[in-house]
């Protein structure tokens, strides 16, 4: 199924970060990598460090991002990137960073995330997949909202990178349990409903704040064998071999799954407009809600676009996260 209105590039499945910032300069670019102490993340800021971004990284374990960070350096030559402490899950260490923060932001990647393999909550009571790939990522790009005012006015635009998942056709956001009080948990759900969540949340940055210069877009990684899948259960690890062997998906090298986060950061066509999921490194055919995903492993779920459904997510979101 394709669309002559959808987005398309010269990449694909196959190309790797490298390949798309190829002989792009990002000198001056001031780029925020969450998760970026481990799989996607460190390759994410790899690629933006080498192309001349400053990049920070914003991780939970300190140590582990400035073994990174040191990695980076050596292996680009470019400047080594700077490590602050965050833990999405934590409301204080989000405030901390936020206020911590100095002059102009240009590009945020969400890119941290966090699977469990049984139902886990945060000190608020949240379910801790929604608090940590959602409402995390929620509050710290709100609270940098007005860097990345400053940064768009500085470079003619700033975006942010949302990283959802296919697994997010497995489920919408249930807005009568977010927080799994009353039905029966299933880990796989509940990562199906933050993922969801991930790319509303890029349909409602860009209907509220494009007009001051900022975009975001969603994207899909694709398969790829990281630290993620580390709190798997073996339901969860069954399915996933499923699909593979069912031909949903490939793997995909680490190289390759940063490769549809770097279009969206740093690709001409994806500057100006937001609100779109990428996958493979294009934007995604839109798909029904009872759509099979053995048809369409490759599309977006009309649940994950909805603009009625972005802005009461957003509206629920700030709720929680400011009460």
């Amino acid at each position: 199924m394709t669309s002559p209105s959808l987005i398309t590039t010269s990449f694909s499945a196959t190309s790797t970060a490298d390949e798309v910032t190829h002989g792009i300069n990002l000198g001056g670019i001031r780029a925020i990598v969450t998760g970026g102490s481990s799989g996607l993340g460190i390759e994410t800021a790899r690629v933006l460090t080498a192309a001349g971004a400053e990049v920070t990284l914003a991780v939970r374990n300190t140590d582990a991002g400035n073994t990174v960070a040191e990695e980076i350096e050596r292996s680009t030559g470019g400047i080594r990137p700077q490590v602050v402490r965050l833990d999405l899950a934590n409301r204080q260490t989000i405030s901390d960073f936020i206020d911590a923060w100095n002059g102009p932001l240009h590009l945020l990647i969400n890119n941290a995330g966090l699977v469990t393999s049984g139902l886990e909550r945060t000190a608020e009571g949240w379910e801790l997949q929604f608090a940590t790939n959602h409402l995390g990522h929620f509050g710290l790009a709100v609270g940098l909202h007005n860097a990345l005012v400053s940064g768009a006015a500085e470079r003619d635009g700033a975006r942010i990178v949302s990283l959802s998942s296919t697994a997010h056709m497995r489920s919408g956001v249930d807005f009568e349990d977010l927080q799994f009080d009353r039905r029966p948990y299933d880990p796989q759900i509940a990562y199906a409903q933050s993922k969801t969540a991930n790319s509303l949340f890029a349909v409602e940055v860009t209907r509220r704040w494009a007009s001051d210069g900022i975009v975001a877009n969603a994207v899909n990684p694709g398969g790829i064998a990281t630290g993620l899948q580390r709190n798997f259960s073996s339901k969860q690890k069954a399915s996933l071999d499923a699909a593979e062997a069912a031909g949903l998906f490939r793997y995909k090298t680490i190289e390759q799954g940063a490769a549809t986060s770097m279009v969206a950061a740093v690709a001409p066509g994806f500057s100006h407009t937001g609100g779109h999921y990428l996958d493979d490194c294009r934007e995604a055919y839109t798909v029904p809600n009872d759509a099979d995903l053995a048809q369409h492993p490759h599309g977006v779920k009309e649940w994950a676009l909805d603009p009625a459904i972005a802005q009461h997510l957003w509206r629920v979101s700030a709720d929680l996260v400011t009460s």
